[in-house]
């Protein structure tokens, strides 16, 4: 049994886990929390019967980020050794091979922005407040922060956003590409849900050779990347999906094929 993180599924929404974290007054991600993280990450990852997942902390806040306390009294050979424990758990929601969104509530702050990076989309409520203040704290981001930031939006809004430690609001992160979508703070969840329910029926096996194709194209130059895709793309033709889906297109036409994710 985990005590702050759950991976929660249901009869209404079948095909959709949520992992929810659950520890007031602020989801503060001390070493427990990371490591319950990631446990529901890779439970998730594994079943079958979840097509997609929502990462989710609550009506009232994402994640407030890392437990400040706990680190405290941490020396630098103390942190040399759990850094990157740290950073698999805080980045937990990038062992999922599956489409992944973050409904972030309240305030989604260090440690918590980086898990919300670590999904493949955010959704937000307008009230929402996103950063990196760890500068403050006289440290940097170290749960993949600095690095999936400036992926996301670029080096030079990545170093505004991390060297003052300022809080960005929803609109300003949607529009800078930081947020993808910003609702009333009551339909965070619906709206997340609504994005992650668009996979349920989809051709399992293809998404995640997308997502494969897409996080690993970025790290290389395009020669490589493109040749990445060449081998994924090949290698979907091994697929049962493939074969129903090229079948029903030929035979029904585009976007009626029943998958079976194999």
């Amino acid at each position: 049994m985990t005590e702050f993180v759950t991976l929660e599924t249901s009869d209404e929404h079948p095909g959709v886990g949520t992992i929810r974290l659950n520890r007031p007054p602020m989801n503060a991600l001390n070493r427990q929390v990371q490591s319950e993280l990631l446990a529901a990450a890779r439970e998730a990852n594994a079943r079958a019967d979840i097509k997609a997942v929502v990462v989710y902390g609550g009506e009232k806040v994402f994640a407030a980020g890392a437990d400040i306390k706990e680190m405290q009294g941490m020396s630098y050979a103390d942190m040399s050794e759990a850094s990157h424990e740290l950073q698999s758990g805080i980045a937990a929601a990038s062992v999922i091979t599956k489409p992944t969104v973050a409904a972030i509530t309240g305030y989604a702050l260090g440690g918590g922005l980086e898990l919300a990076l670590s999904c493949d989309r955010r959704v937000a409520g307008d009230n929402a407040k996103v950063g990196t203040p760890e500068v403050l704290l006289g440290v940097i981001p170290g749960g993949g922060g600095t690095q999936r930031l400036a992926r996301l939006v670029g080096p030079s809004k990545a170093k505004d956003i991390v060297f003052t430690g300022r809080f960005v609001g929803a609109e300003e992160a949607l529009a800078i590409g930081l947020i993808d979508q910003v609702v009333a703070p009551d339909e965070v969840y619906n709206a997340a849900l609504t994005w992650a329910k668009q996979f349920t029926g989809a051709a399992s096996q293809a998404i995640r050779a997308a997502k494969q194709a897409i996080d690993q194209g970025l790290d290389v130059d395009l020669e490589n990347g493109l040749a990445i895709e060449r081998h994924l793309f090949a290698g979907l033709f091994a697929t049962e999906d493939r074969e129903i889906g090229m079948t029903s297109f030929i035979e029904n036409g585009p976007g009626k094929a029943k998958f079976t994710g194999r």
